[in-house]
């Protein structure tokens, strides 16, 4: 079986049981929070410590815009990717935001950014919300492809969340169970439609915490038929496949934390990620060494594709494309 970890750690700096663990060969990732941030430097001094230690691993963020943003300090307040919409050239200045975006993220040393949100809009779903780009699944689809464009232009990979669409239920999954209740002739109709016209794009994807009980009784994260039927045959996505974070409530209804990687695995996942709660992690580890996995080939394509300094402010690009946004006053 392919899979591997992705944890998280307490500070900003690494201790030896962070040394410890992240030499775990299970461990394939690291994602960073805003408690492990202080300035880009020391952002890229951390980088530099866990790179040392294991050059291999997938470093990643969520730098989405609008409320979640976990770099601030000496980087670009970015917009909620909602506030798009409403501009006469939305698409050119999504693509800006995804290259600003990806730019500040690649030149700390991270990977990955988990962006962008292909979920839509519904005004339902309070955890989702200005984090969409529309409640129109064709305009979602065009906004979100121009922001991929210009996260692939810096050199970041792009993943899509979350998966087949968390906009309808109302429920928070970080707290509780969600559930959407439609079919799944509604869903293809809808919210699957900017994962299946941008899966040649997306590089990974990442499912729901969310029961379609029309579909399956489990989490689209844990469910064989929403990843391997539909996501992987259906719509012919050939990228990573990254569980959202099992630490959340949604994810409890199978288990504990060795039985939910399991299960996500086991479903399809390449990764699962187990934030905040290093206990949980440690058993996740354990779970994985037990089953004797090997990471996923696929996984390597996730690191970033381009080296960026922290000179980046010099690029003519970068003078450009924050002009643009300021113009159109989506950043101050």
């Amino acid at each position: 079986m392919h899979g591997s970890l992705m944890l998280d750690i307490a500070g900003t700096w690494l201790t030896a049981e962070d040394r410890q663990i992240l030499r775990q060969p299970e461990v394939g990732g690291l994602i960073l929070f805003a408690r492990n941030i202080e300035t880009p430097r020391q952002v890229q001094m951390l980088c530099s410590a866990i790179r040392a230690i294991r050059p291999d691993l997938v470093l990643a963020v969520d730098q989405e815009g609008g409320r979640v943003q976990r770099l601030r300090h000496e980087f670009v307040r970015l917009p909620a990717m909602r506030d798009f919409a409403s501009h006469v050239h939305a698409l050119e200045l999504a693509e800006a935001c995804g290259w600003v975006m990806a730019t500040e993220v690649l030149a700390v040393g991270l990977d990955i950014s988990f962006a962008p949100v292909l979920d839509l809009d519904y005004q339902r779903s309070a955890v989702v919300g200005s984090r969409a780009f529309e409640g129109n699944p064709q305009r979602a689809t065009e906004l979100a492809g121009a922001f991929i464009k210009g996260m692939h232009s810096a050199g970041m990979a792009a993943t899509g969340k979350h998966f087949p669409g968390h906009g309808w239920a109302e429920a928070d999954s970080h707290v509780a169970i969600p559930i959407d209740e439609r079919g799944l002739d509604e869903l293809r109709a809808c919210d699957m439609i900017p994962f299946q016209r941008l899966s040649s794009e997306l590089d990974a994807v990442m499912p729901a915490h969310v029961i379609y009980p029309q579909v399956d009784d489990k989490p689209a994260g844990f469910s064989r038929r929403w990843l391997q039927d539909i996501l992987r045959s259906e719509l012919g996505f050939r990228g990573v496949i990254f569980s959202d974070d099992l630490s959340m409530a949604g994810a409890h209804v199978a288990g504990d934390a060795a039985s939910r990687i399991e299960a996500a695995l086991t479903a399809g996942c390449d990764m699962g990620l187990v934030c905040n709660d290093r206990g949980a992690a440690e058993l996740a580890l354990a779970a994985l060494q037990r089953l004797g996995v090997q990471p996923s080939p696929a996984l390597a394509k996730m690191r970033a594709r381009a080296v960026c300094s922290l000179e980046y402010k010099q690029n003519p690009r970068w003078r450009t494309a924050l002009s643009a946004l300021k113009a159109a006053e989506l950043i101050a």
